[in-house]
């Protein structure tokens, strides 16, 4: 286990720094983009297998229990140590990371981007893969803030060289936004270890804040909840997202989606929740209210973005559904409970799975059309997947309706937990002041219904493709490969959400409470 665990961390660096050099002779295939390219989808399989092994063999019985343990001291003078682990709350995470880069590297084989040469493609995936899977699984705070560092460059990289319109400006807004938010939290970062005199986050969660002032508590949650909230994204400190998401390729924008966005709110249930319990009671309120703004102004920018004549991208209109959908995860998390925190966890795998699934879905639609416009796709033909590619356009509903917290789907449990988290929150909390945000955020569902159903009727819907013009390509076989697990898994957890709540429920009950672990 601990060998797996370390594998999954370190493998996908190695397999960056193989894909930089020539292929042997006999693998090289037809080309050797085409082997590079190979390459990918081989190292990313081996660290999805090696998950899904450290899955199976995980002690199901005692998910609370820090589990492929490794701890050795690093930098002795700071107390620095190469602490790795995962619990009930890391593992789906390190899980979804694994299938989600495979899912992309799979696609990519197929339909690579264009843009400079896959080796540097190939390599920047999977040095984007190693920083994230790192950041669920280290469990040293320093190690935590130069994992979620190490995204960050390949992620520019893949929007500024093989992304689409505007790359370039959408780029450095996503790397100068992330990095000053960096910067915040590694003071608060460094202010935690220094006055607790470790960086050990499981000792730090053990003691509950109890070595901490509650002044230096604040302060905390104050820096590092600032930069984990740009990297979630929270209202107002989201801009830089919709133009990441629809300057990104294909493949970028499922795992920024997908996976990156995930970073930030893990950083605040695995750090700020047990480490800084008192400063984060003080600013829950204000973290609840920007929630829900974030939720009810997500559904009002793809409102418009959505009506016809606004010239709305289909791209961006996900990336701000984004925005809202994690500020439900915010909403749990500010409650404090453990129904509100574990609420913010399923919704954060439900999001991956169907916001990566859409993104793909939205990609194969402009390649097909050369658009993402709206009102282009909704002109007088339409695009009217329905009659042309329908199974593209029932997979596209499919992931709009799962998208909006249909019932049955992943999307569902996630919500209404953080909902049913606020309805009671922790002891200490304004109940008024949280019903107020469960209503708004309840109001935020119905706005999500109207414009994802606005999508479907305007892009799935329209009469049959006239006489003489082009058809287009429904699912292809890559395309199916690729997206076939996203949407299994998106049933799985809308019918059997204790799966997942089985693993994070002690996990958070015992966080919450500190204590051994």
């Amino acid at each position: 286990m601990q060998f797996l665990l370390a594998l999954i961390v370190v493998g996908p660096l190695l397999g960056a720094a193989a894909a930089l050099l020539p292929a042997p002779p006999g693998l090289k295939g037809k080309s050797p983009d085409q082997a590079v390219l190979r390459h990918g989808v081989t190292v990313t399989g081996v660290i999805l297998l090696a998950a899904l092994v450290l899955a199976l063999g995980f002690d199901h019985d005692h998910p609370s229990k820090m589990q492929a343990t490794t701890d050795i001291s690093w930098i002795r003078a700071l107390d620095v140590r190469i602490h790795l682990g995962v619990d009930g709350i890391s593992l789906p995470l390190l899980v979804l990371t694994a299938l989600l880069t495979f899912l992309c590297a799979l696609y990519s084989y197929f339909k690579m981007p264009a843009g400079p040469s896959p080796k540097a493609f190939v390599a920047l995936l999977l040095v984007l893969e190693s920083g994230t899977l790192a950041t669920f699984a280290v469990l040293d705070l320093v190690l935590f803030f130069l994992a979620f560092e190490t995204v960050l460059i390949p992620m520019y990289f893949l929007i500024a060289r093989w992304g689409g319109e505007g790359r370039q400006a959408a780029a450095w807004k996503f790397i100068l936004y992330t990095l000053l938010g960096s910067v915040v939290m590694l003071l608060g970062l460094l202010l935690v270890g220094v006055k607790a005199g470790t960086f050990d986050m499981v000792a730090l969660a053990a003691d509950n804040g109890r070595g901490l002032t509650t002044s230096v508590q604040v302060i905390a949650v104050l820096a590092i909840g600032l930069g984990l909230a740009v990297k979630t994204p929270m209202w107002p400190l989201h801009s830089w997202l919709p133009d990441a998401h629809t300057a990104a390729p294909t493949v970028g924008s499922v795992l920024l989606a997908g996976v990156l966005l995930k970073m930030g709110t893990y950083g605040f249930v695995r750090i700020v929740l047990p480490i800084a319990p008192e400063g984060m009671a003080t600013f829950a309120p204000y973290l609840a209210a920007f929630a829900v703004a974030g939720i009810i102004y997500g559904s009002l920018a793809c409102l418009a973005l959505v009506k016809p004549g606004n010239k709305g991208d289909l791209k961006r209109l996900i990336a701000y559904s984004s925005v809202g959908h994690m500020g439900f995860v915010l909403l749990g998390i500010a409650t404090m409970t453990p129904t509100g925190v574990n609420g913010a966890l399923f919704a954060n795998i439900a999001h991956g799975l169907v916001t990566g699934l859409l993104f793909f879905l939205v990609g194969a639609v402009k390649d097909r059309y050369g658009t993402a416009d709206l009102d282009t796709l909704a002109g007088a033909t339409g695009a009217a997947l329905y009659g042309r590619a329908p199974r593209l356009g029932a997979l596209l509903a499919f992931a709009a309706v799962a998208s909006l917290g249909l019932p049955g789907l992943a999307g569902f449990w996630g919500e209404m937990l953080a909902l049913f988290g606020a309805f009671d929150p922790a002891e200490g909390l304004s109940r008024p002041a949280f019903l107020t945000f469960m209503a708004i955020g309840g109001f935020g569902t119905l706005l999500t219904a109207a414009y994802l159903l606005l999508v479907v009727r305007r892009v799935c819907m329209g009469g049959p493709r006239p006489a003489g013009e082009t058809a287009i390509a429904d699912v292809q076989g890559y395309e199916f490969a690729a997206w076939t697990p996203l949407v299994a898994l998106t049933v799985l957890a809308g019918l059997w959400p204790a799966v997942l709540l089985g693993l994070t429920d002690p996990a958070v009950q015992q966080l919450l409470a500190g204590g051994p672990r």
